[in-house]
């Protein structure tokens, strides 16, 4: 007889577990709809909205009770309200870290009053039902963020608030629980109306448990990264700095908790038939997707995450004028102003590929201008993004009504990212070109004359943009902009013969004959060309010759390199670290091509 293991054979987890009851009985309990407030809890750090609120409640009649400043700004207001230290007949102490820890006031919150025995407890303690609380948080992320020391982040852990918002959310079958001063309106509402619906409490109590989970994740994420880089600084301080430096980066965060908002649901995902919603990080604004949209049709998914690209794109230079515009995850083209001129950053990098272009996304580090909206207009473009918008650009490219328009914070660069696999994710320190090879002055020369200033600019400027483009990558640029660009081949070869294509059957026509020559009228929905309107009659502008190349990593063979070379290439920049190195390095060399090694890899997946 055979047997066979399988992993499902192995687990250790058993078939039968028994549900576990509940320790108390819950069997008949009814809870109202509507229950009316008629005492409410406030104490919250964030004040916004404060004084509307309190006026509401005390307008409904409804007695509150609140906790240092919360309530001395309630007080000031000429308001009637009842101090904590009231209710628990105990002083608020320990510079404000026990407050309301007190059975007063949590035997009030959490009471079930479908039952009568704890209706009973109460009356014998004396303590009053809270109907209402409303609690937002120590900023402790904002804390962290800000460089404070350690000692200072952790004195922003809120312990009292997250304790009366679960206990809150425990009991909504009576309590409403508010952890935003976006709800406070609702909460005027409600009072008005004889107070929350159960379907709104329970609606409540899941944003608080969000809230507090976010906190906690925050929070808990946080601290793994202290004891990681105490882990490292012991090791640094106990070993030879050199043998720490070659063990590689540090270890990230042996726990790493993200919490996410629901911000809008979307038509679909990348496909018609996938769902999909788009969310910020708990507690966190700016970025793609807290971007403020000033026109256009919904965002899509795709829209999103190719927005994401091309915005990470067109800061990956410093403070240079950057635009970069983007389609299917990989740009079509970046170019940088030397002037300072975003309107012609954006000519060379649609120039790059037009054709492409058509049905992209747009993306700058600096104002789009009236001059550069007249340029977008005629190109069909799913969106543009920019921190910032001239009057009369929004003007011209509203005219697009469905040309999305957004308003971009500056993005965070540092950070980690995450990727979902099967089980589990894998987690990395974003790619922001800081390491120590995207530094020029650390570059090695392997082959060929040395680079003279314009030269090396227009290496560095292909180096840097070269971590947008997906593996396996390889690009071509010639005056801070690109010409070609080969992405996303299983083979160096391949990307080479690709970027070299790309850039000499490309870029015949400058911005805006992608569209329409003049007397043409604009085609589809929001103008743009069939691919075939922009190549017929083009003339192979050979851009590969004199073009400077970046390799995201080593080449494996000369054989990619030669391809480069036979195009007319006259400089690459590439990591090195192949054993092949001599063999490509005797090929730049015979050519007599510059070629500059990194010792940095900037693959993307």
């Amino acid at each position: 007889m055979s047997s066979s293991t399988s992993l499902s054979s192995q687990s250790s987890q058993p078939t039968n577990q028994a549900v576990p009851t509940a320790h108390v009985p819950t069997e008949g309990l009814v809870s109202p709809d509507r229950v009316p407030v008629r005492r409410a809890l406030i104490s919250v750090y964030d004040k916004t909205g404060l004084l509307p609120l309190a006026h509401a409640l005390a307008d409904a009649g409804v007695e509150i009770v609140s906790t240092g400043s919360t309530a001395a700004t309630i007080a000031a207001a000429g308001l009637a309200v009842t101090p904590v230290e009231e209710v628990t007949g105990f002083p608020e102490c320990l510079e404000g870290r026990v407050k309301t820890l007190h059975p007063a006031v949590h035997a009030g919150i959490l009471a079930d009053r479908r039952k009568p025995d704890h209706l009973d407890q109460l009356a014998t303690l004396g303590v009053t039902p809270i109907d209402l609380v409303v609690v937002n948080l120590y900023p402790f992320t904002d804390t962290v963020a800000s460089g404070a020391p350690f000692d200072a982040c952790v004195e922003q852990i809120d312990i009292g608030g997250p304790t009366m918002v679960r206990a809150a959310a425990k009991n909504h079958p009576a309590v409403a629980v508010v952890t935003s001063p976006g709800r406070y309106e609702d909460v005027a509402a409600a009072v008005r109306e004889g107070g929350f619906t159960l379907a709104g409490r329970r609606r409540l109590a899941a944003e608080a448990f969000a809230h507090t989970a976010a906190y906690d994740a925050a929070v808990s994420t946080w601290m793994a990264a202290q004891i990681e880089a105490d882990d490292v600084a012991h090791a640094t301080d106990s070993a030879d700095a050199a043998e720490v430096e070659a063990s590689g980066p540090a270890t990230p965060p042996a726990y790493v908790g993200v919490g996410y908002e629901r911000l809008a649901s979307l038509r679909y995902g990348e496909n018609p038939h996938q769902r999909a919603a788009v969310y910020r990080t708990a507690g966190a604004s700016g970025g793609v997707a807290g971007a403020r949209q000033l026109h256009g049709k919904a965002m899509s998914y795709n829209n999103y995450t190719d927005t994401d690209a091309a915005v990470r794109a067109a800061y990956d230079h410093g403070q240079a004028v950057t635009v970069a515009v983007v389609k299917h995850a990989n740009p079509c083209g970046i170019a940088v102003s030397a002037a300072g001129d975003v309107a012609e950053a954006h000519r060379k990098a649609h120039a790059c590929d037009p054709v492409s272009a058509y049905g992209g996304v747009i993306a700058t580090n600096t104002v789009v201008t009236a001059e550069m909206a007249r340029q977008i207009k005629p190109i069909f473009t799913e969106v543009v993004a920019a921190p910032a918008f001239d009057d009369e650009a929004v003007e011209i490219l509203s005219i697009k009504k469905n040309l999305r328009l957004l308003l971009v914070e500056t993005p965070q660069r540092e950070g980690y990212e995450i990727k979902q696999v099967s089980g589990g994710a894998v987690i990395q320190e974003r790619d922001v070109l800081d390491a120590a090879g995207d530094d020029p002055s650390t570059w090695t020369l392997a082959a060929g004359p040395a680079a003279d200033d314009a030269l090396l600019a227009d290496l560095v400027f292909a180096w840097r943009s070269v971590r947008a483009v997906r593996s396996n990558a390889v690009l071509l640029a010639h005056d801070g902009a690109t010409v070609g660009v080969g992405m996303g081949q299983v083979n160096r070869v391949d990307s080479c013969k690709l970027a070299v294509e790309r850039a000499n059957t490309l870029g015949a026509r400058s911005t805006g004959d992608a569209a329409l020559d003049g007397s043409q009228q604009e085609k589809g929905a929001v103008g743009g060309a069939d691919a075939a309107d922009v190549l017929a009659g083009a003339v192979a502008p050979q851009r590969a010759r004199g073009a400077v190349a970046a390799s995201d990593a080593f080449f494996p063979f000369a054989d990619g390199l030669q391809v480069l070379i036979d195009a007319g290439v006259r400089a690459v920049v590439q990591p090195g670290g192949s054993i092949r190195d001599q063999e490509v390095i005797d090929a730049a060399q015979a050519a007599g091509v510059t070629m500059y090694l990194t010792g940095t890899r900037h693959f993307s997946h």
